[in-house]
């Protein structure tokens, strides 16, 4: 069973959430998944933009999660109204993918935290806590701002493609950079030690490299983990 909210948060009051995504298959997942943390309240959902904004303004909730939603308006559009409703709603974007133009355009109306669709629950949970306390989420991680992160993020991934990495072989590149072991490695990420070992080879062979001071050198001499 995922991990909850309550050993995250050890709080007592009520989070109420919004769920907007044009899927009733992930909508229905994802209310599932948040109703196992028992301070979580789901006050509403749409699959419709049109309709969110004046959703928004009747429920009030602590937290928007917007989703994918159907072509009739942008998410850039759409989040625009609901930020000038000054609900104090926080929005946190679920998207397919996290870096792209849309949700690069998106958040700049105001969204607390951009996470991918298929993150860890814990990571959800994780995110929601952080953006409920007043602060910013990209990814997997807190930020201290949502539209330069993102542009930061963009700025390795698209290095990172030029030599065919992923982006969590980037992740681990870094990682391996700052001298991390395996199992570091494996217990940041939440992943075995195995799959550390296939990243690395993988890493070894994109980067033509045999050795951890070999990956340093070209990560460095390439800039592939520099961020603006």
């Amino acid at each position: 069973m995922p991990a909850s909210l309550s050993s995250v948060l050890p709080r007592t009051n009520e989070v109420r959430i919004v769920i907007a995504d044009a899927q009733p298959i992930f909508r229905d997942g994802l209310r599932r998944l948040l109703e196992t943390e028992p301070r979580l309240r789901i006050v509403g959902e749409t699959g419709d933009s049109l309709t969110l904004p004046q959703l928004v303004r009747d429920l009030s909730p602590d937290i928007l999660l917007y989703g994918s939603m159907a072509a009739r308006r942008s998410a850039s559009e759409t989040l625009k109204e609901i930020a000038s409703c000054h609900t104090g709603v926080r929005t946190i974007i679920l998207a397919a993918a996290v870096y792209t133009a849309e949700v690069q355009e998106a958040v700049q109306f105001g969204a607390a935290g951009v996470m991918s669709k298929d993150l860890a629950a814990d990571v959800l949970f994780k995110g929601i806590e952080s953006v409920m306390d007043g602060h910013y989420w990209v990814g997997n991680a807190p930020v201290s701002d949502v539209s330069t992160s993102l542009r930061k993020f963009n700025v390795e991934r698209r290095r990172a493609k030029v030599f065919g990495l992923t982006r969590r072989e980037l992740d681990i590149v870094r990682a391996m950079v700052t001298g991390y072991t395996n199992k570091q490695i494996a217990r940041q990420f939440s992943i075995s030690e195995s799959t550390v070992k296939r990243h690395v080879t993988h890493i070894f062979d994109k980067l033509g490299a045999s050795t951890r001071i070999e990956v340093a050198l070209f990560a460095a001499h390439h800039r592939i983990l520099d961020a603006l």
